[in-house]
């Protein structure tokens, strides 16, 4: 028992775990939003836009709090800079998930599994910009 105390704390230690877990946060509050949209009969890719838009605010929360601590800047410019980068990461998101939902659903898929490919396809891309632009530490 005593080998799992030092286990968890090397886990809690992973960046892309911590970026995982609060991408799984934000998701939730996207996938909700979206699947409210759906059944309030909002147009397959405006759902999929607006649950998006909402989890980027529950996304910046957690990653500037839980996953990128060390690298976060300080108030002032440098902070307004990386927020807005970090919008500009998540609207690159944006785009390629609602391409991806709009995209099946003009094809008549059903836009759901459609949603998990571009969960996905956007989790890579914005995890990337993050990690190597937004939250990129100061040399």
């Amino acid at each position: 028992m005593p080998q799992i105390v030092p286990m968890i704390d090397r886990l809690r230690d992973i960046r892309l775990l911590r970026y995982l877990l609060a991408s799984v946060g934000a998701l939730a509050v996207d996938v909700g939003c979206f699947l409210l949209l759906l059944a309030s009969n909002v147009q397959a890719a405006a759902a999929s836009a607006i649950g998006y838009s909402a989890g980027i605010l529950a996304h910046w929360l957690l990653s500037s709090r839980t996953v990128f601590t060390d690298s976060v800047a300080d108030r002032g410019l440098q902070r307004t800079k990386q927020k807005a980068l970090f919008v500009i990461s998540a609207l690159a998101g944006l785009a390629l998930t609602t391409a991806i939902v709009g995209t099946a659903d003009f094809l008549s898929f059903d836009p759901r599994p459609a949603k998990l490919i571009a969960v996905a396809a956007s989790f890579t891309l914005t995890w990337l910009l993050r990690s190597r632009i937004v939250f990129r530490p100061a040399h």
